[in-house]
């Protein structure tokens, strides 16, 4: 019995770890400005946190805690291009960085060459 209820309060307390600070309301017509960076060939058909093949030429998002299949409305203010992606994956795992957006989507937002933009993002 107490080992039940250990693994429910570690149940309990990743959900409320995971979900902090990103409620649907927190993103519902909120414009944040968020750094991005891409992944792609190394990642390319491998599995993703949604239990589904990453595919780069698709138009999905890595975001740490997000529900799968969120849509995201993202912007480049450098040059006015937008997408709309949707979330797939959990990532980026690198410090300062709020998503991983596909080859696709950095291609479209035209930040491949420089790997990394900011962007805003808001909930569709």
């Amino acid at each position: 019995m107490k080992i039940r209820h250990i693994a429910f309060s570690t149940l309990v307390l990743f959900v409320l770890m995971t979900t902090a600070g990103y409620t649907d309301s927190a993103l519902a017509g909120a414009q944040n400005t968020v750094v991005a960076s891409y992944y792609a060939h190394k990642f390319h058909g491998r599995t993703m946190a949604n239990g589904k093949s990453f595919n780069m030429h698709a138009m999905t998002v890595a975001h740490k805690t997000l529900p799968f299949g969120t849509k995201l409305r993202l912007t480049n203010p450098k040059n006015g291009r937008v997408v709309v992606v949707t979330v797939t994956d959990r990532g980026p795992f690198t410090k300062g960085r709020t998503l991983d957006v596909s080859l696709a989507a950095a291609q479209k937002l035209g930040f491949v060459k420089a790997g990394v933009a900011r962007l805003r993002m808001e909930r569709q």
